[in-house]
């Protein structure tokens, strides 16, 4: 019986395996890592010379908000360096960021070519070299001997259903960057716990992590989680509220009482201290309430693209 019942198992393994070799050959889609350092490498550069137009918006609504004069010269200012950033094909600013790319992989894409790591350097390398774009990383964090070429990037990886890769390129400033802050709160703290936390943030950061700000929020998850999800919560669009309903009425709640602080365009005083509060979230543990604040300057820089 036992051997008739292991002859019958192979068999059913050995067609199972068949048919999988088969449907892989049907299905799969196969994606060079040429096409991925290409991308790569024009999203850099395009994400540091061009601002999206989400917020080129926000400035322009918060230059006519705004109620303090030296406040509207500011904004108008960072209007202005706009338009010459995108004119002139120059970066928007001189901090042209630590390259932080997301990669959304369709479970049944096949990556032919190098090591998919590599050309993701590869074309941040070849990007920040090309754009002549700052080369503002050290290869280790206390020797500090630049790596000349802004490698390595900060690589994120997403297994998700499908048969492309979406490929989002956020380089990252370290002055609103250095503002950054986690949480660790209670549950008990609740709601108002986070508000008061994401508020305590950016009053420590006040002028330095130069506002107007886009504040990325993470709640939940693990200590290193909610970082992510700040992160992530940064490159959407500031047009668009998180779906669920009482997130979204955070999000407004605590914008509000940003812009009631005081701080102000560059931190010189004025309403507008925040253009925008993005909130990601996810489920967490019994015993822990983890928040992430991650600062961004007005230079909120982002491009994604679908290959």
């Amino acid at each position: 019986m036992k051997r008739k019942r292991t002859k019958k198992m192979s068999s059913v393994i050995q067609t199972t395996n068949r048919n999988n070799v088969i449907r892989e050959d049907e299905n799969m889609r196969t994606i060079s890592t040429d096409e991925i350092i290409k991308n790569i490498k024009e999203m850099c550069i395009e994400a540091n010379y061009y601002l999206s137009d989400d917020m080129k918006q926000k400035i322009d609504h918060a230059c006519r908000m705004e109620e303090s004069p030296l406040g509207r010269q500011i904004l108008s200012q960072l209007e202005e360096n706009m338009q010459i950033a995108e004119d002139n094909q120059i970066p928007i600013c001189q901090d042209t960021g630590m390259a932080v790319v997301f990669l959304k992989i369709g479970q049944d894409v096949h990556i032919e070519g190098m090591n998919l790591e590599d050309a993701v350097n590869e074309g941040i390398r070849q990007g920040y070299v090309e754009g002549y774009l700052r080369k503002s990383v050290v290869g280790d964090p206390l020797l500090r001997k630049n790596t000349e070429d802004n490698t390595p990037g900060i690589i994120h990886y997403e297994i998700v259903p499908g048969k492309n890769i979406e490929i989002t390129v956020a380089p990252k400033g370290f002055g609103s960057e250095n503002m950054s802050r986690v949480y660790m709160l209670k549950p008990a703290d609740g709601i108002d716990g986070v508000k008061e936390a994401v508020l305590d943030a950016v009053k420590l950061a006040g002028p330095n992590a130069c506002p107007p700000l886009v504040v990325g929020v993470g709640i939940g998850g693990t200590f290193e989680k909610c970082a992510l999800l700040a992160k992530k919560a940064l490159t959407r669009d500031t047009n668009v509220h998180n779906s669920i309903p009482y997130v979204k009425e955070m999000e407004e709640d605590i914008l509000e009482k940003i812009n009631n602080m005081g701080i102000g365009p560059a931190g010189l005083g004025g309403r507008i201290t925040a253009l925008a509060v993005n909130i990601e979230t996810y489920p967490t543990h019994i015993a822990g309430l983890p928040v992430a604040v991650n600062m961004c300057c007005h230079v909120n820089r982002h491009k994604s693209r679908i290959i």
